[in-house]
């Protein structure tokens, strides 16, 4: 979500004609906007509520009327939302999913809506909608509404209160409408996603989507960083970059740490399961019944030592065995003992890559700023230096894009620095650093992951040998009973 305003540069008429892929002429400041070349665009369409003239079904009629009503140099023009469409729907579904979500959560409000429908590159199955939405109401007459208005203080006893210091009576700024209120954004976000799982149970897809972040949703990991036009277009063409790089290296990480945590719950709750039984037999002299009683136990179950779970490279129960010895590990407590050891490396390996995770994106975002920072900032500095006010409107006709996104690009850092130098040799230096810390504790993650399955392999063969075991002694009993 984001407001497209005057204030930045922008224009409702240029943003209308790029997420339409038209050619749209703005009558406020007469600029022609030509994004007739551009591709991908599969659907347009303008939704009006109640009140609203029927001809601004028409684009250029409706962004143009938006330009018109709003003067001031500085005016939120309109509200755009953008919205992931699923790519298991074909197009027809996705156009009338995103035309439902639109009329009842925004037109059915009293806003225009502008749906543009985007599927740049089936192969990559980035299907989305640009939502354009109006942010003034309409009366009753079809003529734009205020978006707020003044309303005086009053008194205990019902009177308007004076301000000696201003010489004018107190007053307050109230919303016409309560689009702009802070809980709107959630609102939203939490229906699109109500949307989306409901078409998705109904179509029978497992997938469910949820709008909340990793981060209130209580898991750890950071989802991938944002690609961005460039760098998705060089991924396409085989050109690897650095952030396809770091969000491969995200998804490999975040994939492994939910892999070996599913692991080290199953082995609890095995050892929880055998703890039951009132033993502390060695767990060695276990394992070497079940080698040697392996063709009876295989001719009992069906099965073979080498059809058992184990690790890829720790088939063998004497790899277990070592791993027993090498552990001075004896009965299911010390076993036990181990385990949570295990889960403590885990968890404080887990908090390292997340953190170093979520570090890595904000200097991976840092360094993409500066690639909008670096060659704009003399347009900006050369249009500061101008004194003369036509020339200087001049000039910025002519370089508004490169100073504009120059200080979109400046505006970042100060929220992201916070008075910090701007220093991109030293970024790029801490993310090499974090990539070759990174391979150190993948390392530490994949001895982790050997350790787990090779607790799980002697888990599962104490299990059934003592099950096998429990059966003989039960079938002796029986026929002993029977020979009695």
């Amino acid at each position: 979500m984001k407001i497209i305003s005057r204030g930045k540069g922008k224009s409702a008429v240029s943003a209308a004609a790029y997420r339409s892929g038209q050619k749209l002429t703005n009558e406020y400041d007469g600029l022609t906007h030509d994004y007739t070349r551009k591709g991908g665009v599969v659907h347009t369409e303008i939704l009006l509520p109640e009140h609203a003239p029927h001809e601004y079904t028409d684009r250029s009629t409706l962004w143009n009327a938006v330009e018109k009503v709003e003067k001031a140099k500085n005016s939120q023009l309109a509200r755009e939302i953008e919205i992931s469409l699923p790519n298991e729907l074909p197009l027809s579904e996705n156009i009338e999913l995103a035309r439902r979500f639109v009329q009842e959560t925004f037109v059915s409000k009293g806003m225009c809506a502008d749906i543009c429908i985007h599927d740049p590159d089936k192969e990559q199955q980035n299907i989305h909608a640009h939502i354009m939405l109006t942010i003034r109401p309409f009366n009753e007459n079809g003529t734009w509404g205020d978006k707020q208005r003044k309303e005086y203080i009053l008194d205990a006893a019902g009177n308007k209160i004076y301000d000696k210091k201003k010489r004018t009576y107190k007053c307050r700024t109230v919303q016409t409408t309560d689009w702009n209120d802070k809980t709107k954004a959630e609102e939203w976000r939490a229906t699109w996603a109500d949307f989306l799982n409901a078409v998705l149970a109904e179509k029978g897809f497992a997938d469910r989507v949820d709008h909340r972040s990793f981060e209130r949703q209580g898991k750890l990991e950071q989802p991938t960083i944002h690609m961005g036009v460039s760098a998705t277009q060089m991924e396409r063409k085989g050109i690897r970059t650095e952030k396809g790089d770091i969000n491969r290296r995200i998804r490999e990480q975040n994939a492994e740490l939910h892999r070996l945590q599913a692991e080290l719950e199953k082995v609890n709750v095995a050892i929880a399961e055998l703890q039951k039984r009132p033993q502390e037999e060695n767990l060695v002299s276990i394992l070497m019944r079940f080698y040697g009683n392996g063709e009876k136990f295989a001719e009992a179950r069906g099965l073979k030592l080498g059809n058992l779970k184990k690790a890829a490279k720790l088939r063998d129960v004497s790899q277990a065995i070592a791993f027993l010895n090498g552990h001075n590990i004896r009965t299911m407590s010390e076993l036990s003992e181990k385990h949570a050891a295990l889960e403590a490396e885990y968890s404080e390996l887990k908090g390292k890559i997340i953190a170093r995770q979520k570090r890595m994106k904000a200097l991976s975002e840092l360094l993409t700023n500066y690639e909008h920072y670096k060659p704009n900032k003399a347009a900006y500095d050369e249009w500061q230096s101008i004194s003369n006010p036509k020339k200087k409107e001049k000039y910025y006709a002519a370089h508004s894009s490169e100073i504009e996104v120059f200080k979109a690009a400046r505006s970042l850092y100060d929220k992201k620095l916070s008075g910090a130098k701007i220093t991109p040799k030293s970024w790029r230096a801490e993310l090499a650093e974090h990539e070759s810390t990174d391979s150190a504790d993948m390392l530490r993650l994949h001895k982790l992951e050997d350790d787990t399955a090779l607790m799980a392999t002697i888990l599962y063969n104490v299990e059934h040998l003592q099950n096998y075991e429990d059966r003989q002694r039960y079938n002796h009993r029986d026929i002993n009973n029977a020979l009695e």
